[in-house]
C-alpha cells in the first residue's frame, strides 16, 4: 500500500517493531531475574502471552487492503478503501493499475519455473544472498545469546542482562535512523556504511577479547575493557540496525516483478529462517572452540557481503516496483546477463 517515496520508511517500521519487542523482552528478563524464588523465568515466559493477545484482538479490527479486496472481486469496497488510505477521492489511475495488476497476477501460472529463467537471475541471486549474508553478520549471536556471551567473557549475571538491555536500546534507536534516512540517502549507501562499521567494530571486539582471554579462554575484564567491549558491540548493533537489519527485508521485497514475486519472497524468507536456525544451533559450540576467533569469522563474512553489495546491487530507492526491471538492465554486470538472455531468445525466434 505504500507509495514509492515512502516505501522504504514504512517497510522498515516492521523491523522497528521487532527492535521494540526485543528491548521490552530484555527489560522483562532483567526485571524478572531479580525475583525471589524460582518464579522469574515463569513470569518472563508467561508475559509472552500479552503481545499474542494484542495481536489476536487487533486482527479483528484490521481492515483488508485494496489489493486483497480486488482479488476477491469486491472492487467497489476496494476503491473506497483506497480513497481512505490515500486521503483523497482522486485515486482513479492508481485503482486502474491495481485492477490491471490483479488481472495479470491471475495469468501467472508457474512462478517457480519463471524465477529460474536467466532474465530473473539478479532477483534470484539477491533472494538467496541477502538473507544469507544478513544472518552471517553474526547479529543473532548478539541478540539471541547476549546474556550468555557477556557472561562468558567475564560479566556477572546482572551485568550481562543489563548489557543486553543496552544493546537492545541501541538497536531500537538506530532502526529509527534507518526509517529517517533510507528514502533520502538510498539503500546502497546504508548497506555499505553499515558493513564497514560492523567490520571494524567486530575486529576491535575480537582484539579486546584476544588480549584478555587468549587462546585458553581464561581471564577477566577490567571495568575499562568491559566498557570498551559493550561500546563496540553497541557500535556494531547500531550499524546492523540501520543497514542490514531492515534492508535485508526491504530490498528483496521491492525487486521482484509480479510473475515471480510469490516465489521470490518465499525463497527470501525461507533462506533467512534457515540460517537463523543454523546459527542458533551452532553458536555455543563455535564460541567454545573458536573463542575470540568467532568475531573474526563473522567479520570476514561482513567484508565479503559489503563487497557483494558494492559490485552487484543497484540503487532501488524511489523506483516504482513495476519499473524495477529497468534498473537491472542498466546495471554493468546484470545488464549483460539479461541482454545475453534476450539475444538468445531473438536467435531462437
Amino acid at each position: 500500500m505504500a507509495p514509492p517515496r515512502l516505501r522504504g520508511a514504512l517497510n522498515i517500521m516492521f523491523q522497528l517493531a521487532i527492535t521494540v519487542g526485543i528491548l521490552m523482552a530484555n527489560l522483562i528478563n532483567y526485571g524478572t531475574n531479580k525475583m525471589k524464588g524460582d518464579i522469574g523465568w515463569r513470569v518472563s515466559l508467561g508475559l509472552a502471552a500479552v503481545p499474542a493477545i494484542i495481536m489476536t484482538v487487533g486482527s479483528i479490527f484490521l481492515p483488508d487492503t485494496p489489493n486483497s479486496l480486488i482479488e476477491r472481486g469486491k472492487n467497489d469496497i476496494a476503491r473506497a478503501m483506497l480513497q481512505k488510505i490515500r486521503g483523497t477521492t482522486d485515486v482513479g489511475e492508481e485503482f486502474n493499475d491495481l485492477i490491471e495488476a490483479s488481472e495479470a497476477s491471475q495469468k501467472v501460472k508457474h512462478p517457480w519455473k519463471n524465477i529460474l529463467k536467466r532474465r530473473y537471475r539478479p532477483q534470484l541471486v539477491m533472494a538467496i544472498m541477502i538473507p544469507t549474508f544478513q544472518q552471517l553478520t553474526g547479529i543473532n549471536v548478539i541478540m539471541f545469546y547476549a546474556p550468555v556471551l557477556f557472561r562468558t567473557i567475564g560479566f556477572g549475571s546482572d551485568a550481562s542482562l543489563m548489557s543486553s538491555v543496552i544493546s537492545g536500546l541501541v538497536n531500537m534507536v538506530a532502526t529509527l535512523v534507518s526509517v529517517w534516512t533510507v528514502d533520502k540517502v538510498g539503500r546502497r549507501f546504508l548497506f555499505l556504511e553499515g558493513g564497514l562499521q560492523m567490520f571494524g567494530s567486530q575486529i576491535v571486539v575480537a582484539a579486546l577479547i584476544a588480549v584478555n582471554f587468549g587462546l585458553t579462554g581464561q581471564g577477566t575484564f577490567s571495568k575499562t575493557y568491559a566498557d570498551l567491549v559493550v561500546f563496540f558491540i553497541c557500535i556494531y548493533v547500531s550499524a546492523f540496525a540501520w543497514s542490514w537489519g531492515p534492508l535485508g527485508w526491504l530490498v528483496p521485497s521491492e525487486i521482484f516483478p509480479l510473475e515471480i514475486r510469490s516465489a521470490g519472497q518465499s525463497i527470501n524468507v525461507s533462506v533467512n529462517l534457515l540460517f537463523t536456525f543454523i546459527i542458533a544451533q551452532v553458536f555455543l559450540s563455535m564460541l567454545c572452540h573458536m573463542k575470540f576467533g568467532l568475531f573474526f569469522f563473522f567479520a570476514a563474512f561482513v567484508g565479503l557481503m559489503t563487497a557483494f553489495i558494492y559490485y552487484f546491487l543497484p540503487e532501488t530507492k524511489n523506483i516504482p516496483i513495476e519499473e524495477m526491471e529497468e534498473v537491472w538492465k542498466d546495471h554493468k554486470f546484470w545488464g549483460k546477463v539479461i541482454r545475453d538472455e534476450d539475444e538468445k531468445d531473438i536467435e531462437m525466434s
